[in-house]
């Protein structure tokens, strides 16, 4: 995607690219919901996981609430 943006017309041809042929009425939709997610995976793309481990490493167990404080 370029830095202005995807427009509707750009849309239009990676929906019909990915076998998903738009109609025209839904091209600047289309193109608003991809450039929200774009720049909400731009942002995710940032964050510094560090030393966090991989999903497979975690293992959920239920926990035993006390009520005593």
């Amino acid at each position: 995607m370029s830095a202005a943006g995807l427009t509707p017309s750009e849309a239009a041809r990676w929906a019909a690219r990915a076998g998903l042929p738009l109609p025209a009425d839904r091209h600047t939709a289309v193109a608003a919901t991809a450039e929200y997610i774009h720049s909400v995976v731009a942002v995710l793309r940032e964050l510094d996981f560090g030393d966090t481990s991989p999903a497979l490493a975690y293992r959920a167990v239920e926990e035993k609430h006390d009520a005593a404080v």
